[in-house]
């Protein structure tokens, strides 16, 4: 019976069900792959956007407010109240330290952050030093040079910045960052040698005085911001608690000089008997204050050497 069964049907041939959606699998896992990467590319295209607005927003800020203190400046140092020069210009110093110290701990109290030091004290007072020499010096050399001269004469500022980027950061810097600083650096310098630098209410030899507390200003300035980066990067100290402790140590060198010089009845004899100086001194210290929140923001976030090159773009505005 079995010899004559009828023979069974040829089986089916089996599909084979991994080889046909492995290319959809493929296809579709390459799809989502094209996606992701358009996707990470829209977003760092977004914050580089963003990052360029912050940047100029933080540029501009610096150039207004400090071009507006620039100009406050000379008309404080090189002008006389009815026939009065003020001469005590590390009081204008300790006011500006005051007001920031106020500025900045209302904005900590703001934010809600700690009002501890988040690096070693001395680091703080390094910058305070160097700060309260550097401003000290920018004043006092308004009195032997013109506005134009020490505005240019701070151009040089790169060069100072990149040398003490090399010795407190271990920085390097590239051949074309080199040739633009010797670029700027040279032409300041001919025009330092050919045109006329002293101030209308100084005599042509004071002039090399002023030009020596120029030099001074941009040592003691390059460290600052210098400084400055180095303490953000190491210590994620916000801008704030920076500028607290910066500004509490210069008000206590500002201070401390302001009474041992016998400078301190000075001022405020002459804050008493000229009230125009007072509103002018005001004016300066919120211009000062205002820069100082531009100026650690672009530090904190593009360091000192971008706040150099913007520094350089707002003395050739400033004199303009």
């Amino acid at each position: 019976a079995d010899r004559h069964a009828p023979p069974a049907p040829p089986l089916a041939p089996r599909r084979r069900v991994g080889a046909s959606a492995a290319p959809r699998a493929m296809a579709g896992g390459s799809h989502d792959s094209q996606q992701e990467e358009h996707a990470m590319h829209s977003i760092e295209s977004a914050e580089a956007l963003k990052g360029a607005i912050r940047a100029v927003v933080y540029g501009g800020g610096i150039i207004a407010m400090l071009g507006a203190y620039g100009v406050i400046q000379e008309r404080i140092m090189s002008e006389p109240y009815s026939d009065e020069f003020f001469r005590v210009s590390v009081f204008l110093v300790l006011c500006n330290r005051l007001v920031a110290i106020v500025y900045a701990s209302g904005m900590i109290a703001c934010k809600g952050e700690e009002c501890g030091n988040k690096a070693p004290l001395w680091k703080y007072l390094a910058i305070s030093f160097s700060n309260v020499a550097a401003t000290w010096c920018q004043y006092e050399a308004l009195r032997y040079v013109s506005f134009p001269v020490q505005m240019l004469g701070k151009s040089f500022k790169m060069m100072p910045v990149m040398f003490w980027g090399i010795v407190i950061s271990g920085k390097k810097y590239q051949a074309k960052d080199w040739m633009i600083a010797l670029g700027v650096t040279w032409g300041v310098t001919q025009f330092l040698l050919t045109g006329e630098i002293k101030s209308k209410h100084a005599n042509q030899g004071s002039s090399i005085y002023g030009l020596l507390l120029l030099l001074c200003f941009l040592a003691c300035d390059g460290f600052t911001s210098t400084f400055q980066e180095k303490l953000f990067r190491d210590h994620k100290t916000s801008k704030y608690n920076q500028m607290l402790y910066v500004n509490s140590g210069s008000a206590v060198v500002s201070a401390g000089t302001l009474l041992l010089s016998g400078g301190a009845p000075k001022a405020l004899g002459f804050c008493v008997r000229h009230p125009e100086f007072v509103a002018h001194a005001g004016t300066l210290s919120a211009a000062a204050v205002s820069g100082q929140f531009f100026i650690y923001s672009l530090v904190k976030e593009y360091g000192a050497l971008s706040l150099a090159a913007t520094m350089n773009l707002r003395q050739v505005l400033s004199i303009l």
